[in-house]
């Protein structure tokens, strides 16, 4: 990335970037809280990771205009360590999942998401569409109607004001004019306050009061390699769709890295390691955070909220956050998706809504994306598989056989070769021509192999003619470059 490029990313529309890094900030502190309280720690431990990630990912990261914070995916790998050894072995593991991310983006691990399909992104952005809309749906349960009005109010601010003007995001204005309701008009209400204790002093350096003995390594290592998969994971999925919002281009191993150097400074600050959040990012992009900017303002005005606005925040009503929230559920939802189902191919279909359940059941984006991959890969073997055939020629006095090839030959397609040869056969040569045929693998190799050793132990001679250079070497490998003629 030249200098230039670097500078525009923090200097186009400046306002427009600021005012809606301001909007990512108030989407952040609910979540944030939640999430701090499903991994088992205070509520000051995400918000402060949350402060730190966003303003060294702006600096660090490769995509501008993603807002990263403290998310509920990392969380959940955290609370088991959390409420196993406490928050000490928690904020080593930060430490070396960040480590871990950085060695990933030096070794160009990065690159690995390029096997990750339209439809697994697809079922990831519907799936956390619809985790954003249930988690707000505690706050609605239980309450009093005053409520229900608020979030009436809310949704009518947040989507009717932008038809009169788009100046300020009107995320802002119905954060404003519904805490101004609810202190004007006392009335039974959930406020932030009441979603845990708010810090109130700056965050502090320190390392974790650990000994490192290699009893504490065994302990911290695998929570910190799952750390920094799970959040590397949901980083790049975001990454990738901001880029196709869009329509630019990130650098994933800038943003790889970038993550990782940031949980590092998460984990010197006493937080605990964060990733990319799609559902703020989208209500980002929505107000016109393109810019590294609105990642920076999304970080120093939570810090500025928690420490000189601390009392207006504990005032806002939990409402006005839900508000938002269902308008960025439903923005993230691809409802395209919802058509394609049955228009696109049944297996397409089936990667995009194994991926949206996995992910909504078990509320675990890893295990959702690797679902969606894993259906990918066996699908795509299939078809590959069935479009392998081999033909059989005998020669006009009967003593020669020859088999063609074609097709790809791997691991899940050798048996079609396997089945097509009938070794009772009366010929006594037999000729098997990959003129039209590529090996890919070893077991392609050793199966090709074993099929002309089984041949030979009737009897019969056997020649491989047209073989290219790849098979040569495979079939090299096994210690048998004779077997081509």
């Amino acid at each position: 990335m030249s200098v230039q490029q670097y500078m525009r990313e923090w200097t186009e529309q400046p306002v427009r970037n600021v005012l809606a890094g301001m909007v990512g900030t108030f989407a952040l502190i609910p979540e944030v809280i939640a999430f701090s309280y499903a991994a088992g720690v205070a509520p000051e431990v995400g918000l402060f990771a949350s402060f730190v990630i966003s303003i060294a990912i702006a600096i660090t990261g490769g995509r501008p205009g993603m807002i990263s914070g403290a998310a509920g995916s990392v969380a959940l790998v955290a609370a088991d360590l959390v409420h196993g050894h406490g928050l000490q072995y928690l904020l080593l593991a930060t430490l070396l999942a960040g480590a871990f991310q950085v060695l990933f983006g030096l070794l160009r691990l990065q690159s690995m998401m390029r096997f990750v399909s339209r439809e697994v992104e697809t079922g990831f952005v519907n799936a956390l569409a619809i985790l954003i809309f249930s988690a707000q749906i505690p706050q609605m349960l239980h309450v009093t109607w005053h409520t229900y009005a608020l979030i009436a109010l809310g949704l009518a601010i947040v989507y009717l004001l932008p038809r009169l003007t788009t100046a300020i995001p009107s995320p802002l204005i119905c954060i404003v004019v519904l805490t101004g309701v609810s202190l004007a008009v006392p009335m039974p209400i959930h406020v932030v306050a009441d979603l845990g204790a708010l810090p109130t002093g700056l965050p502090s350096l320190s390392l974790p009061h650990l000994p490192l003995t290699w009893n504490t390594l065994q302990i911290v290592l695998p929570y910190a390699f799952a750390m920094a998969m799970v959040g590397l994971l949901e980083s790049l999925m975001t990454a990738a769709v901001v880029d196709e919002l869009t329509d630019t281009h990130s650098n994933k191993r800038m943003e790889c890295t970038g993550l990782g150097i940031s949980n590092i400074l998460v984990g010197l600050f006493g937080g605990m390691a964060g990733c990319g959040m799609i559902g703020q990012t989208v209500g980002n992009l929505r107000y016109g955070g393109r810019g590294r900017l609105s990642t920076f303002t999304a970080g120093a005005f939570l810090l500025l909220l928690l420490v000189v606005l601390h009392r207006f925040v504990a005032q806002v009503p939990v409402a006005a956050l839900v508000a938002i929230m269902i308008m960025v559920s439903v923005s993230t939802f691809s409802w395209s998706s919802v058509r394609e189902v049955v228009r696109h191919p049944k297996l397409a279909s089936t990667v995009m809504l194994a991926t949206v359940v996995v992910v909504v059941l078990t509320h675990d984006l890893a295990a959702g994306v690797a679902c969606g991959v894993l259906l990918n890969g066996l699908f795509f073997s299939f078809q590959v598989m069935a479009l392998v055939q081999v033909s059989t020629q005998d020669a006009p006095d009967g003593t020669t056989r020859t088999y063609g090839v074609h097709g790809q030959l791997f691991f899940a397609s050798t048996s079609v070769l396997t089945d097509s040869v009938d070794f009772q056969a009366p010929a006594t040569h037999v000729v098997i021509d990959l003129a039209d045929a590529h090996l890919w693998d070893i077991s392609a190799a050793s199966t090709l192999e074993k099929t002309v050793t089984r041949l030979e132990k009737r009897g019969k001679t056997v020649s491989i003619i047209n073989a290219d250079a790849r098979a040569a070497k495979l079939l090299a490998t096994l210690g048998h470059p004779g077997l081509l003629a």
